[in-house]
């Protein structure tokens, strides 16, 4: 009883599967942290389900962004990703994340498996459990909450 969904495997032996939208204030794409999220996939950290680029002009309208040259050096820095396209998302989710951009700037979104946890998943799918809540805490938020212990802890 091995589901499939497409190209992705058995359903039963994925880890779980986030998003991100990361905003670029300006349209300032350095492509600094590429690098970084090829390293993750390489080491089998992670696996890019689809990988999208919009910009939201001054007027409100989106557009999706080609695979490009992010840098200016004249190499594709994108082009490893090109056709990361699982089907996963949909046109409702890119203007979910439109809505979040402010207009003049852009944005990324990647849909990602979490490799590392996929034989955790497993193991517990096979015991019956299913996940039934998730979420993430924003970086600036955990800081904010320190920041404030540590400034309790002084007083």
């Amino acid at each position: 009883m091995s589901e499939r969904t497409d190209d992705l495997g058995p359903i039963e032996e994925m880890g779980p599967i986030d998003y991100v939208v990361v905003e670029f204030p300006g349209n300032r794409m350095t492509g600094e942290g590429l690098p970084l999220l090829i390293d993750l996939v390489d080491r089998g950290i992670i696996r890019i389900l689809d990988m999208t680029f919009i910009k939201k002009d001054e007027d409100g309208s989106v557009t999706a962004l080609e695979i490009a040259d992010l840098t200016g050096d004249g190499n594709l820095d994108l082009a490893v990703f090109e056709g990361a396209r699982s089907g996963l998302m949909g046109r409702d989710d890119l203007e979910e994340a439109a809505a979040a951009v402010e207009p003049g700037n852009s944005a990324g979104l990647l849909v990602y498996e979490n490799l590392w946890a996929a034989p955790f998943a497993t193991a517990l799918r096979r015991g019956g459990a299913q996940l039934v809540a998730s979420g993430r805490l924003p970086v600036q938020a955990v800081l904010a909450s320190l920041e404030a212990v540590e400034a309790e802890s002084a007083s």
